[in-house]
């Protein structure tokens, strides 16, 4: 345990390393993503919201 904790130093040191290689994306970039993010999840609602409409007619008219 205190093995451990004697690396943890270390560890950060080499976190703080990888985080500056990171390619960070641009705001642009990130209103880019999440408008096509909120668009799909949209579209796939609605189709979901439609299926699930017509399967449940489907349903009560099979039952009836």
């Amino acid at each position: 345990m205190i093995g451990r904790l004697k690396k943890f130093p270390e560890f950060l040191k080499e976190v703080k390393e990888e985080l500056k290689k990171v390619n960070w994306s641009t705001r642009q970039q990130l209103l880019a993503a999440a408008v096509i993010v909120v668009v799909v999840a949209a579209v796939l609602t609605t189709y979901i919201f439609f299926i699930d409409i017509g399967l449940s007619r489907l349903v009560q008219f099979l039952l009836q």
